[in-house]
């Protein structure tokens, strides 16, 4: 009983500085996405393939969350936009307090209106953890089995966006995206499921026409001679 009201209140107190954050967020006018996967998915990649794609449509900058090193910080930092590195140590996530403290780091460069938060690898603790972004995207990879999503529903029940990675692969695997995609259906009727590979570049069109459609910007002629 005991372990149930403190984690009860612990959660709801994340959720009350969350809301606060998601305020600050749109009062700004900056849509946010929450990546979330288990460790070697392929999250960084698909990020560092999607800001160089977007970042001349769209101002936008990385909460990246590790519990050691600032690597992946490093890597999205070379493409010339704006990174926040979260250390958080034994923490197998982030949360909305921590991600508060970034915030003033992000309203200090200007323009900013798209925020990706990079999660830290793992499909169980960040599922319960609302950080204030607008939607949450899940990554798993072709590589991991397509039984994931039964295997950790809360986090693909908390998504909106599926992404599939490392499709390039599938011929050295076993893995069965029709049953992948009946599985996360199954479990979140409402998910949006996509198949990307970030070394030959599919999907990425898709992807990206559909984070500037939901942030808000231009859709036009100029995607299509930037996303190929």
């Amino acid at each position: 009983m005991h372990d149930i009201l403190i984690q009860e209140d612990i959660l709801s107190k994340n959720d009350e500085i969350a809301q606060e954050n998601r305020e600050m967020l749109r009062e700004r006018g900056i849509f946010s996405i929450n990546m979330v996967s288990s460790p070697g998915s392929g999250k960084t990649s698909i990020i560092e393939k999607t800001v160089g794609l977007v970042k001349e449509l769209l101002n936008l900058a990385v909460i990246e969350g590790d519990i050691q090193t600032d690597l992946d910080a490093q890597r999205i930092k070379r493409h010339g936009i704006p990174v926040k590195q979260i250390t958080t140590g034994r923490t197998c996530h982030l949360d909305a307090h921590m991600v508060h403290h970034a915030l003033p780091w992000l309203f200090g460069h200007k323009d900013i209106k798209f925020l990706i938060i990079e999660n830290v690898g793992n499909m169980v603790c960040p599922a319960e953890y609302d950080l204030g972004e607008d939607m949450k995207v899940a990554v798993m990879s072709v590589t991991e089995g397509d039984d994931k999503p039964l295997k950790y529903p809360a986090m693909f029940s908390a998504s909106q966006v599926l992404l599939i990675n490392k499709i390039d692969l599938l011929p050295y695997t076993d893995f069965n995206m029709q049953r992948a995609r009946e599985n996360a259906l199954r479990i979140n009727p409402d998910l949006l499921v996509l198949e990307t590979s970030c070394v030959k570049g599919s999907g990425f069109s898709d992807w990206c026409e559909f984070l500037l459609r939901s942030a808000g910007a231009d859709t036009g002629p100029a995607i299509k001679s930037l996303i190929k």
